[in-house]
C-alpha cells in the first residue's frame, strides 16, 4: 500500500489492526487521547474466545505472548441464589475455549509488538471532516491536524469518526453497573472470596444482579447491575463513597451478606458505569476512505463479546487491506460486508445472558441452561 493508515483509538481493536498491518508490512499510525499507556486503569478480566478473539491474535502472530498471560483456573463459573445457595458450579479443567487474561496486560503485548512511535499519545480528537476523493482531516484538541486517505475510527462508544458515516448515537439501555474491588480477598474478605470461588460468580433477580470474578493478585472485581433510569442514579451522591455504597447495598436487602460484602466492603469507591448501545444492526453506506471497528461500529450492552469482536474487526480489516493493497475501497467493502452481519448476530446471541447482559428477563435457571448449552456446543 502507498497510503498510510490513520487509526483513531489505541484500544484492543485499533492496536490489533495496527499489529496485523505491521505483520504485512503496511505502516499505520494510531492516535490516542490518553497521555500515556498507564494514564488510567485498563479494566478487569477478559475471556478471549477461540472463535473470534484468539483468531485475531493468531492473525497478529501473538498467540505465544497471549498464552503467557492466561490466568489458570479462571474459567470456573458458579451461579448463586441471592441467599447464597450455589445452584451451578463448573470447574475449570483447562479444556474450555475462553481463557481469561487481564485487559491491561493484553493491551500491553499489542503495544509492545508495534514499532516505536506507531502510537501517538495525548492526541484527543476534537473533530473530523471530509475533504473529498476519500481524504479526511482530523483535528486534535491542541489545534494540530492530520490529513489521511484511510481513516479508521477505533475510538469507542462516543466515536468522533462515526459522524462521517452515520448519524446514530448510543442510547442508554436502561441499566447501569456499579464497579467495586476487594483486594487481598482471601485474607481480608474470606467470606466473599469463598463465595466467588476461583473464577467467576453471578447471582441475579429481575432487575438486580451481581457479577464478580477473581483477578490476578488475589483481587475480587465486581459489577453490580441495576435496571433503573439514569435519573435514579443521579440522585445518589457517588462523590461520597460510604453513602453511595450504602444506597446501592440497600437494593440488595435480604441477599446473603457474603454477596452484599462485594458492595459494602469494597476497597475502592463505587464507580458508576451507565450502559449504552447503538441500534442492533447498525450499518452505513460506503464512504470512501473511512470505516469503523469495535464499539465505534457496533456498541452493545455487555455480552462477553465486545473486546473479542473489536479485535476480530481489527484483524479482518488488516487482512482485507493486505489482500487489496492497490484498492482500498475493495478492502473496506469486503470488511464491512462481513462485519455488519457478524456484529448484529453477536449482539443478540443466545448466550448473552451468560454474561449478565439482561437480568430483567432471565432467571438463574436460564443462566444455567445457557452455560450448559455453551459446553455442549462444538
Amino acid at each position: 500500500m502507498t497510503t498510510d493508515v490513520t487509526i483513531i483509538g489505541a484500544g484492543l481493536g485499533g492496536l490489533t489492526l495496527a499489529r496485523v498491518l505491521h505483520v504485512h508490512g503496511i505502516p499505520a499510525t494510531v492516535y490516542e487521547a490518553e497521555p500515556s499507556p498507564t494514564a488510567r486503569s485498563q479494566g478487569g478480566m477478559l475471556d478471549i474466545h477461540d472463535y473470534n478473539g484468539q483468531l485475531a491474535l493468531e492473525s497478529a502472530d501473538l498467540m505465544d505472548e497471549f498464552r503467557g498471560l492466561i490466568l489458570e483456573g479462571r474459567q470456573a463459573m458458579r451461579v448463586l441464589d441471592p441467599d447464597g445457595t450455589v445452584l451451578f458450579d463448573q470447574t475449570d479443567d483447562g479444556t474450555g475455549g475462553r481463557p481469561e487474561v487481564q485487559r491491561g496486560e493484553l493491551r500491553q503485548i499489542l503495544l509492545d509488538s508495534l514499532p516505536a512511535g506507531a502510537v501517538r499519545w495525548g492526541h484527543k480528537v476534537s473533530s473530523t471532516r471530509t475533504l473529498g476523493e476519500g481524504r479526511h482531516q482530523v483535528t486534535f484538541a491542541d489545534g494540530s491536524t492530520v490529513v489521511t486517505s484511510l481513516l479508521v475510527g477505533a475510538d469507542g462508544a462516543w466515536s468522533r469518526v462515526r459522524p462521517l458515516l452515520s448519524t446514530a448515537t448510543p442510547e442508554y439501555v436502561g441499566k447501569s453497573v456499579v464497579e467495586t474491588y476487594l483486594f487481598d480477598a482471601d485474607t481480608r474478605h474470606p467470606a466473599a472470596a469463598k463465595t466467588v470461588g476461583g473464577g467467576s460468580m453471578i447471582a441475579l433477580t429481575p432487575g438486580r444482579e451481581m457479577f464478580a470474578h477473581r483477578e490476578r493478585g488475589d483481587t475480587l472485581h465486581a459489577y453490580v447491575g441495576l435496571s433503573e433510569p439514569q435519573d435514579w442514579f443521579a440522585a445518589i451522591d457517588f462523590a461520597d463513597a460510604a453513602v453511595a455504597s450504602a444506597r446501592i447495598a440497600q437494593e440488595f436487602d435480604g441477599w446473603a451478606t457474603e454477596l452484599t460484602a462485594l458492595i459494602t466492603d469494597s476497597d475502592t469507591a463505587p464507580t458508576l458505569r451507565p450502559l449504552y448501545a447503538l441500534p442492533t444492526g447498525h450499518r452505513w453506506d460506503r464512504v470512501p476512505g473511512v470505516t469503523l471497528l469495535g464499539d465505534a461500529a457496533h456498541l452493545s450492552a455487555p455480552n462477553g463479546e465486545g473486546a473479542n469482536l473489536a479485535m476480530l474487526d481489527g484483524a479482518e480489516l488488516g487482512k482485507a487491506l493486505a489482500a487489496h493493497p492497490d484498492d482500498i475501497e475493495a478492502a473496506l467493502t469486503e470488511y464491512e460486508q462481513a462485519m455488519f452481519p457478524r456484529s448484529a448476530e453477536t449482539a443478540t446471541f443466545e448466550g448473552a445472558e451468560a454474561h449478565g447482559a439482561d437480568a430483567d428477563n432471565h432467571t438463574a435457571n436460564d443462566l444455567i441452561t445457557a452455560f450448559t448449552r455453551h459446553e455442549q456446543s462444538p
